[in-house]
């Protein structure tokens, strides 16, 4: 067995655990793996692991080169998978994550014509807000907002032009007033958002003069879909993504607040990582959410 070939052996090992698991998903002897660990440990002149009684531990050196091994490992499945499915159509486990107000009120109402395309896809979504690690948790692809985009290791394709804008309900308004100037906002109930670094900062350009306020008030959500319903509900001043409240104001049950204001760097993206083999299910998808929020970004 060549050199490369264990190090995949070597890579099984340790993700399973165990000799006798690698042995159970490889369909090999556990005395085969280990001979060829064995060998690789020989050519490359140190221990890799300690072998006890309940599985394997990596050794300093191990641990070094498991990092380079599963990097190895990753090009081997990538290669695979594209070759699997040269001439077929997309099919397998697609897995995405979307910030939560995109991912109910824009994302999930056009699955339906995505899954209708790909009848051979499954697609595992989590709605949230967080950061995340594409490659650690195994995430095909992210839709984030521009302004989170903050990794160079990904590539990012702009799917949607956005505006933030500021509103509140009709009710909160006749209770409070209506703030005249962006410097006014400090006297109001604004609703703040947790858990997100930078987006309680509001900027404006008056008179060609940045302005900027900290939001604050009695009330934060941990995502824009939160802070929808709780300026719905008269709590406050929020700021939210055009596409989410625009409805919503043309019906009157929200009011745009100084309407001059504007947050302009919230454009929505899709994020994935930098693999030189695009796995075909990541690839429509891509495809698919660029076609229809693209589509819709130019007719507005």
């Amino acid at each position: 067995m060549e050199t490369s070939s264990q190090m995949l052996v070597f890579v099984n090992v340790v993700e399973s655990g165990s000799i006798s698991a690698a042995s159970r998903s490889a369909g090999q002897t556990p005395s085969a793996l280990s001979k060829q660990i064995g060998l690789l440990e020989e050519r490359i002149g140190h221990r890799l692991l300690h072998r006890t009684r309940t599985g394997v531990s990596l050794t300093a050196e191990g641990r070094d080169f498991y990092d380079r091994c599963r990097d190895v490992a990753s090009k081997v499945e990538e290669a695979v998978t594209h070759m699997q499915n040269l001439g077929d159509r997309p099919r397998g486990l697609l897995r995405v994550t979307s910030s939560v107000a995109f991912g109910k009120s824009q994302l999930i109402p056009a699955l339906p014509d995505f899954l209708a395309a790909y009848p051979e896809l499954t697609l595992s979504l989590e709605l949230s807000d967080r950061r995340l690690d594409l490659e650690e948790e195994d995430i095909d692809a992210a839709i984030r907002f521009s302004e989170q985009l903050d990794n160079p290791q990904v590539i990012v394709r702009k799917i949607m032009e956005n505006e933030r804008i500021l509103c509140a309900a009709p009710s909160y308004l006749a209770r409070f007033g209506t703030p005249e100037r962006f410097a006014d906002l400090a006297r109001f109930n604004c609703l703040r958002t947790s858990r997100i670094g930078g987006r309680n900062a509001w900027v404006a350009s008056v008179d060609g003069v940045e302005e900027s306020i900290d939001a604050t008030g009695n009330f934060e959500g941990n995502s824009a879909d939160v802070l929808f319903n709780a300026a719905l509900a008269g709590l406050g001043i929020a700021r939210l993504s055009e596409y989410l409240v625009a409805d919503r104001i043309r019906s009157g049950d929200l009011v745009r607040v100084l309407p001059g204001y504007a947050q302009t760097n919230a454009d929505i993206a899709v994020i994935f990582a930098q693999k030189r083999l695009l796995a075909p299910r990541t690839r429509v998808f891509v495809d698919f959410l660029k076609e229809r929020f693209g589509r819709r970004s130019q007719a507005e």
